[in-house]
């Protein structure tokens, strides 16, 4: 059970990776192989504003709004351009934007690992056996509030519905008023921002280093590929597949050592590819030839 638990708690960051992800994903049909490096940054924005002074909330409540427009720049800057190119040229800006903003991590705050402070208390409740740390109830009440905020957004509300529109399709989205452009630069700046969390997240938990996101990203991959690429409850719950499996994995096959854990992901990943490849909760698209 303390090993579920401990699942649970870094699932939740794969989760909250893995939303923005999807985010993008759904509003754009593009998969963003730099968020994790855009988290990263995120972090050290969150970290250099602590050393300037700033509270850790306050500071991260900052850097979501920066994270956003840098998001929404890059959009517009970089993607838009190529957005209707061939798949491998999207995927090869992607990457490019992945060691882009990397080395401009390493190149402003140095490759020194640093500290960063986290904004939830340092409290553990013991019940039974079982360790129940703020951390965890911190970071799932973080997780609900980000699910049911998109849920509500996506399903609730005029702009929701216009960015589903527009990533639908963007022909009939234009003819019936809705500016398509600006949903683009809006779901990725929104995009940003939930990965700005999600750097905060892990950025609490481990050292501060330009590689931070480097395993994460891939786990965040997987829940989304796990739970389905186009639906936000699946990825919750793909975080906690792979959360779980992850912490099990650590706790009763040692044998594997660090560098040999990212196997279990990469394996859940294909695995559901092979029997649902649109994901536990994905819904397979029927489309008329």
């Amino acid at each position: 059970m303390q090993q579920v638990l401990n699942g649970v708690t870094i699932g939740a960051v794969y989760a909250s990776l893995g939303l923005a992800l999807v985010l993008i994903y759904r509003t754009t049909n593009i998969a963003n192989f730099a968020q994790g490096e855009m988290a990263t940054l995120s972090a050290y924005m969150s970290w250099q504003l602590v050393q300037w002074g700033v509270p850790i909330v306050p500071s991260i409540m900052i850097v979501i709004l920066i994270s956003a427009l840098i998001g929404a720049v890059v959009y517009a800057v970089l993607v838009r351009p190529v957005q209707y190119k061939d798949e491998m040229t999207i995927i090869i800006v992607t990457l490019g934007l992945f060691l882009a903003f990397n080395s401009a991590t390493g190149a402003i705050w140095g490759y020194m690992q640093k500290t960063s402070p986290s904004p939830f208390p340092d409290t553990t409740w013991l019940v039974g056996n079982v360790r129940i740390s703020a951390e965890l109830v911190s970071f799932l009440l973080v997780l609900v509030a980000i699910s049911f905020g998109l849920y509500l957004l996506f399903q609730k509300t005029r702009l929701g519905n216009a960015l589903r529109a527009a990533a639908s399709n963007a022909q009939s989205a234009q003819l019936v008023g809705i500016p398509y452009t600006r949903m683009m630069i809006l779901g990725w700046g929104m995009a940003a921002g939930l990965g700005a969390i999600s750097g905060s997240l892990v950025s609490s938990r481990l050292s501060l280093d330009p590689n931070l996101m480097a395993d994460v990203i891939i786990y965040g991959f997987a829940s989304a590929v796990v739970g389905g690429m186009s639906s936000y409850v699946g990825v919750v719950v793909g975080g906690m597949i792979v959360g779980i499996s992850q912490a099990l994995t650590i706790a009763f096959l040692p044998g594997l050592g660090a560098d040999l854990q990212i196997v279990v992901p990469l394996v859940l990943i294909v695995a559901v590819l092979i029997v649902k490849p649109e994901g536990l909760f994905g819904k397979t698209v029927a489309a008329r030839v």
